[in-house]
């Protein structure tokens, strides 16, 4: 189930060379954030989410580990202009 609307989707060229190299399928990550499965994140993060999700007013931020060492961020803006897929390193 959709909580939010994501705007605009884009990736940066890192987030999408690992995820075509550990044969990730983009559009499985972004329903698991899109339904608030936050992902690899600590409580207080999945939180911070939730409580957006109830009041609108802050970006929403998942995590995902596609491999022991590759991580993939997607970050909806505040505005739910726009969401992006991005590696760690990349932010």
């Amino acid at each position: 189930m959709i909580k939010f609307k994501p705007g605009q989707i884009v990736a940066t060229p890192g987030a999408i060379n690992a995820m075509n190299a550990n044969n990730v399928n983009a559009e499985t990550l972004l329903a698991r954030h899109l339904s608030g499965d936050w992902g690899d994140l600590c409580k207080e993060d999945k939180e911070l989410n939730d409580e957006a999700l109830q009041t609108g007013e802050d970006r929403f931020f998942s995590s995902y580990n596609i491999t022991p060492d590759i991580k993939i961020w997607i970050i909806t803006e505040w505005n739910r202009s726009v969401t992006t897929f991005l590696l760690p390193e990349e932010y």
